[in-house]
């Protein structure tokens, strides 16, 4: 799937992820892959001034449902199973990337991971292990 299709996807199929003015865009996706962007927010800030957790995992599951997406073809009823973050360090009041890469795709599970980071950080802010659950095709 292209960015195109994933976003008209994602517009049909979860109309609420806009609700509240999401900031959440995808930037690129290929075979395995998915780039995300986190637009800065204060609805996302936590107090003390840092990017919520909350916020950054629902990047990170997005940014892996568009991985396997931009793979599969658009499978709404795929779903996560698991999710394990480590957050590495506070991030800045600015936007949060997500790179999503599948590691390994089976017929009924796909395996990946996330790293999530800011312009002009040196290392990722968290790194998330997600899988998700793919029904069988009929």
């Amino acid at each position: 799937m292209s960015v195109e299709e994933l976003e008209t996807f994602m517009e049909r199929e979860f109309p609420q992820m806009r609700m509240g003015a999401d900031t959440t865009r995808i930037d690129a996706v290929g075979p395995g892959f998915a780039r995300l962007r986190l637009g800065f927010s204060e609805k996302n800030l936590r107090p003390g001034g840092t990017i919520s957790g909350p916020a950054m995992m629902a990047l990170a599951d997005y940014a892996m449902y568009a991985a396997v997406l931009a793979h599969i073809g658009p499978v709404a009823l795929a779903v996560t199973t698991s999710l394990h973050i480590d957050f590495m360090r506070r991030p800045e009041q600015a936007d949060i990337l997500a790179e999503a890469r599948l590691m390994k795709l089976g017929r009924v599970l796909a395996v990946g991971a996330v790293e999530l980071s800011q312009e002009g950080m040196s290392g990722p802010v968290a790194h998330a292990s997600c899988t998700y659950s793919i029904p069988p095709r009929t």
